[in-house]
């Protein structure tokens, strides 16, 4: 494993912090307000640090999401303690979520060709969307809107478009680019 995938090891500390009862004194405990200032502090480092891990940029910035998450629900419920050195616990939380990713992999989100189900608006938005869509494609002339619902729509390549409309691939790009220009300008306004 590279040297940049284990994050410095926490010190160990004397059992100080807890008093008779063993529990945790109440100036040993980080506030919400510490916890998100030290974060802050140290998440470029830590994002660096998940992104050479992860490979990709989105996985990274889930895994500080999920690591603040999980620590920040400890320094609301004032069960986290303060740290000597606040990185490395922060490093040692994110990479235990990731081995915990790598070790379930249901846990892990997947890919699928299937659509989500309709939200809860019961296809409103699906149906202003396609309003929007019709209003939009109205206002083209016929040969761009044809253009427009070919290529974009039904996702044929704009050779195959044009076999259809009996036109060359040229004109059916064009009169898109046209098409989608018109659209773009009539949604800015």
């Amino acid at each position: 494993m590279h040297n940049h995938a284990t994050c410095p090891p926490p010190p160990r500390e004397a059992d100080d912090r807890t008093g008779p009862d063993n529990r945790m004194s109440p100036d040993n405990r980080m506030t919400p307000g510490d916890f998100d200032a030290s974060f802050t502090a140290d998440m470029p480092r830590l994002r660096r640090r998940l992104l050479a891990l992860t490979g990709n940029p989105h996985d990274a910035d889930d895994l500080l999401q999920e690591t603040y998450l999980r620590l920040s629900r400890r320094a609301r419920s004032q069960s986290l303690a303060r740290q000597q050195h606040p990185y490395a616990y922060t490093c040692a939380v994110a990479l235990n979520l990731l081995r915990d990713s790598w070790q379930h992999p249901s846990r892990r989100e997947r890919t699928t060709n299937q659509l989500p189900e309709a939200g809860w608006d019961g296809g409103l938005a699906s149906y202003e969307a396609s309003a929007t869509a019709l209003a939009l494609l109205g206002m083209l002339s016929e040969k761009e809107a044809a253009a427009v619902i070919l290529v974009d729509l039904e996702g044929l390549t704009h050779d195959t478009a044009g076999d259809r409309l009996g036109a060359h691939r040229g004109t059916v790009q064009r009169n898109r680019l046209r098409g989608l220009a018109k659209m773009r300008a009539a949604l800015h306004h």
